[in-house]
């Protein structure tokens, strides 16, 4: 394991990255709802040729090989880091209404897209009615929380101010309960910028753990077609909708995350490699779209795809089909 420096940063080892880069990752992501099939690419070469759109994967085991996408049957293409792709491959994407995303290792950030013309604008157009509408907003703020709370845990009537003030009660509450298990003390949550350094290890871990929540539910809105910046309870922010929609699985899923590795001696890289290591982001990736669907249409029964079922397989030159949702660190060995 390489040393740390003494501002904390690890130093980069040379036979690490070039491990790192002797792995790269084609993963099949789920097919979901409305038929949003989604690809997930990292250190490959995007090109188009004369037959069509391929990946150019090259590493020390195995050279250099190619494979060629199903860019028609793709509704999505996340390109992680050192991917590079060419403007014809792009335009093809287009010409087939792929949306292309630019994301960090493991779908952890959202850097950029570029959507098709032909990317459909029905989720936004429902998106745009029930938020420019403030009784059908806080009716869709209100489904938010329940969602959250469970069925029926909002009576009616209830005012988005004091939405606010249960929302904070609940959470609150589960700061304590998982301090008391965890026996770390009192907590207050806390997230600045400019003070990041000194901040204890939970809100490290827990900002961290958010951010890489973040990415993916931006990544599954962008699929949609819908807009980022179009948020119920959150406003004036251009991932204001992003913020609504990662809030639905907090607590089941970075705040536990961030209390178990209060103890590490990097809380903050741990929670991003938990996160990125396991596929719990690709794996929520169906819940998110069938979540903000039902949503924005609460009529429409729709169901939400076993990510178990539907996170279909790793592609190896090699040996064929290799089971997706599992750690492969080992494979970089030599």
């Amino acid at each position: 394991m390489s040393p740390a420096t003494s501002s904390g940063a690890r130093q980069r080892d040379p036979a690490d990255a070039r491990r790192r880069l002797a792995a790269p990752t084609v993963a099949m992501l789920p097919r979901v709802a409305d038929s949003l099939s989604f690809l997930y690419l990292d250190i490959v070469r995007i090109h188009q040729d004369d037959t069509g759109v391929c990946a150019e994967i090259t590493s020390e085991r195995r050279g250099t090989e190619t494979v060629y996408l199903p860019t028609a049957a793709l509704a999505c293409v996340l390109l992680g880091p050192g991917t590079s792709i060419t403007a014809r491959a792009l335009a093809t994407f287009a010409r087939h209404g792929t949306t292309v995303l630019v994301t960090g290792s493991g779908g952890v950030r959202c850097y950029a897209a570029t959507t098709p013309d032909s990317l459909t604008t029905t989720w936004l157009e429902r998106q745009v009615r029930t938020w420019a509408d403030d009784d059908r907003r806080l009716a869709v703020a209100t489904a938010m929380y329940e969602k959250r709370f469970g069925p029926g845990s909002v009576p009616a009537g209830t005012t988005l101010a004091q939405l606010r003030g249960m929302e904070g009660q609940r959470v609150r509450a589960h700061y304590q309960l998982l301090a008391r298990q965890y026996k770390i003390g009192r907590f207050r949550r806390a997230y600045d910028p400019a003070s990041w350094d000194t901040q204890d290890p939970v809100n490290l871990a827990l900002s961290s753990a958010n951010t890489c929540l973040y990415g993916i539910v931006h990544a599954a809105i962008l699929a949609l077609g819908c807009s980022p910046a179009l948020g119920y309870v959150h406003n004036g922010n251009q991932q204001a909708f992003v913020y609504d929609i990662a809030d639905l699985y907090k607590a089941e899923l970075t705040i536990p995350l961030a209390f178990s590795v209060h103890a590490s001696a990097n809380p903050e890289a741990e929670a991003r490699r938990s996160f990125r290591d396991a596929l719990r982001l690709f794996k929520l990736l169906p819940r998110v779209v069938a979540d903000v669907q039902h949503l924005l249409d609460p009529d429409t029964e729709i169901d939400v795809p076993d990510p178990e079922e539907h996170l279909v397989d790793l592609w190896d030159p090699v040996t064929g089909v290799i089971p997706g949702g599992v750690n492969h660190a080992a494979d970089a060995a030599p």
